[in-house]
C-alpha cells in the first residue's frame, strides 16, 4: 500500500472531526446568541411593562384630579335662602362679575396667568375665545370659592406698566367686593390678586439710552 493511500483516511477523519467541531462551535454561538436575545427581549419587555404601568397610573391620576375638579366645581354654588324658595348662584356667575369688575380698573391689562392667556389666544384664534356677545371669555384668570352666603375670590392680572402696583390691586379688590356684594347679594370673606406680569407697550421707553439720557435730570 502506497503511503498516499495511508494518509487519505486519516485526512478524511481530520477533516470530518474538524467539521464537528466547527458545527458545534457555531450551535454553541447561536444558543448563546439566542439566550442573548431572549434576555434583550425579557429586559425590553419588562421596560415597556414598567412604562405602560407608569403611564397607566398617570392617566388615572390625572383622570382622577379631572373627576374631583368637576365634582367640586358642580358642588361650588352658593345658596340664598328666601321665604318662598331657594336661589342657587353658580360659581361661574360670580367668576364673571368678578372678572368684569376687574376689567374696568385702569391699569388692568388682561386677566389670567401665562398658561390661561396662552389657551384664550388659541381659543380665539379657532372661534372659541369669545362669549356669546363677541366679548373676550369674561370669567378668565377669576377663581371663586363659594360656601352658603360667602364668597372667596382670586384674581389674575397683568398691570400695565407706569401703573402703581399696590393702587391698582386695591381697587380691583374694592371694585369686585362691590360688585359681587352689590349685585348677588354674597358676603365675600377674601379677594386674594395675583399680579402675574407686567405689560409693557411696543413703543414704550425701552432701549436707546444714549438719546434719552441728556434729557434725564
Amino acid at each position: 500500500m502506497s503511503e498516499t493511500d495511508t494518509a487519505a483516511p486519516s485526512t478524511q477523519v481530520e477533516v470530518v472531526d474538524g467539521a464537528q467541531q466547527t458545527a458545534a462551535e457555531f450551535a454553541d454561538r447561536a444558543r448563546e446568541t439566542a439566550t442573548e436575545y431572549a434576555d434583550k427581549a425579557r429586559e425590553t419587555a419588562g421596560e415597556y411593562a414598567d412604562k405602560a404601568r407608569e403611564t397607566a397610573e398617570r392617566v388615572s391620576a390625572a383622570t382622577g384630579r379631572i373627576t374631583s375638579d368637576l365634582v367640586e366645581r358642580m358642588r361650588n354654588n352658593a345658596e340664598l335662602t328666601a321665604d318662598r324658595g331657594t336661589t342657587t348662584i353658580a360659581n361661574e356667575v360670580v367668576e364673571k362679575i368678578a372678572a368684569i369688575a376687574a376689567r374696568e380698573v385702569p391699569g388692568v391689562y388682561d386677566l389670567g396667568g401665562d398658561v390661561a392667556r396662552l389657551f384664550a389666544s388659541v381659543k380665539e384664534r379657532i372661534g372659541f375665545g369669545r362669549d356669546k356677545d363677541g366679548g373676550e371669555s369674561a370669567d378668565q384668570g377669576v377663581k371663586v370659592r363659594l360656601e352658603g352666603r360667602q364668597a372667596t375670590v382670586t384674581v389674575t392680572l397683568v398691570i400695565e406698566y407706569g401703573f402703581v402696583v399696590h393702587s391698582v390691586t386695591d381697587s380691583v379688590r374694592m371694585k369686585v367686593i362691590g360688585a359681587v356684594e352689590n349685585l348677588l347679594g354674597l358676603e365675600v370673606t377674601a379677594c386674594d390678586i395675583v399680579v402675574d406680569d407686567v405689560h409693557v407697550p411696543d413703543k414704550g421707553p425701552v432701549g436707546d439710552d444714549e438719546s434719552r439720557a441728556p434729557e434725564y435730570h
